[in-house]
């Protein structure tokens, strides 16, 4: 044992189109602050390059799983997510990644967690962040997770077994409200920008939706064109900033980057459009997508799309007069599954939205991924993150 570091044993991931580290909540300490030194200290956050850590230099890559029991008896395991932050120490716990969430359960297959059975184990998972639940559907082989199959997720090369990962108990995940606001439309006061109508819709994780049109974005960008547009990603932080006040997550706008970075995210949205993907040049036709989306997390553009995004995003669309729903094509209006074009190709989802006396229900909201383990070991940290 090294007099001046501590090991913790963990796992590297990668879930859907995300990687994170996976650890047993056991490995950590239970007070939260120290809980987040050592969780900082295991990126190499601060620092926008994460060098004394593991951390890869992108919000994509510094996300956290920790799994403990679970303290519901009609769930297997306890996920708590975690953005770390690059630049700053904060770890935020404010909402959850769908595309780590697919990581859950083939780690709590291989660490023992749950009774395996072939060739599909279900995992309920209690989704810690948001208290609600994620039922994964994982395929398995020797009691182990499956990798190898032929499913293909875009943002991800090659191909793998398919686990289908079904939110339908996501609606008001941060919030207790399926609509945040009570409305299908809200107008806001944006500084820089000003009269703006978004719909916000809680699903998995709050998410506002704007009309590209309206910000004068066509569709066709990278996320690299959108981010290095330094006056475009200021109104969009502007409009998330005024939508986390509207739903309470900071008391003031101004605050929403210190204090709420990671929720809500930002999709920007339009009738499907061909565009080419920056990741290998290929094209999207229009009538292979439903509708045509840019999402914004961490004040920067998802290189794909995030799961829960997608989830929020298909239940948003079901909703009849939302921004998201205005643009979605016939096909999408009457299919239960929608494909959505993003960056990187195109993600397919299905859902069922209902309407009913009080408002709307969530009746299935599912999503394909994929996941692999990419290494176990102990990764180690100093001593004296845990001095107070």
């Amino acid at each position: 044992m090294h007099p001046q570091q501590m090991a913790l044993r963990c796992v590297i991931c990668r879930g859907g189109t995300s990687k994170g580290i996976f650890i047993h909540q056991n490995e950590l300490p239970s007070d939260p602050s120290r809980r987040d030194r050592v969780i900082l200290a295991i990126y190499g956050s601060p620092d926008i390059r994460q060098i004394d850590g593991l951390g890869g230099a992108d919000p994509l890559t510094s996300k956290v799983a920790i799994i403990g029991p679970s303290t519901r008896a009609d769930a297997d395991v306890d996920y708590l997510f975690g953005q770390v932050n690059i630049t700053k120490p904060f770890v935020d716990y404010r909402g959850n990644c769908g595309n780590i969430s697919a990581g859950v359960g083939p780690f709590a297959i291989d660490e023992g967690l749950v009774q395996t059975r072939e060739p599909i184990t279900k995992v309920r998972i209690h989704q810690v962040n948001t208290n609600r639940m994620i039922v994964a559907e994982v395929p398995t082989v020797g009691g182990k997770a499956a990798i190898v199959g032929d499913y293909e997720i875009a943002g991800v090369p090659g191909t793998g077994a398919r686990i289908k990962l079904d939110f339908a108990d996501s609606a008001g995940s941060a919030t207790g409200k399926l609509l945040p606001t009570g409305n299908i439309v809200d107008e806001l006061d944006v500084d820089g920008v000003g009269k703006l109508e978004v719909s916000i819709v809680d699903a998995a994780n709050p998410t506002v939706f704007c009309r590209m049109k309206d910000l004068g974005v066509k569709g066709t960008e990278t996320p690299r064109e959108i981010d290095s547009n330094m006056e475009l990603s200021k109104r969009i932080e502007d409009i998330r900033a005024s939508s986390a006040e509207l739903m309470g997550f900071v008391k003031h706008r101004s605050l929403a980057a210190a204090e709420s970075p990671y929720i809500p995210f930002i999709a920007l949205v339009r009738e499907p459009m061909a565009y080419i993907k920056y990741t290998d040049g290929k094209g999207v036709k229009a009538e292979d997508v439903d509708l045509t989306s840019r999402l914004c997390f961490m004040q920067q553009v998802h290189k794909t799309y995030p799961v829960t995004g997608t989830i929020c995003t298909a239940v948003a669309a079901k909703i009849h007069g939302t921004i998201a729903n205005e643009v979605l094509s016939e096909r999408g209006r009457k299919s239960g599954e929608m494909r959505i074009g993003h960056p990187a190709g195109i993600i397919a989802v299905e859902s069922d939205v209902q309407k009913t006396r009080d408002g709307f229900r969530v009746d299935r909201a599912a999503v394909g991924r994929t996941a692999r383990r990419i290494m176990e070991g102990y990764v180690y940290v100093p001593r004296e993150v845990l001095e107070d």
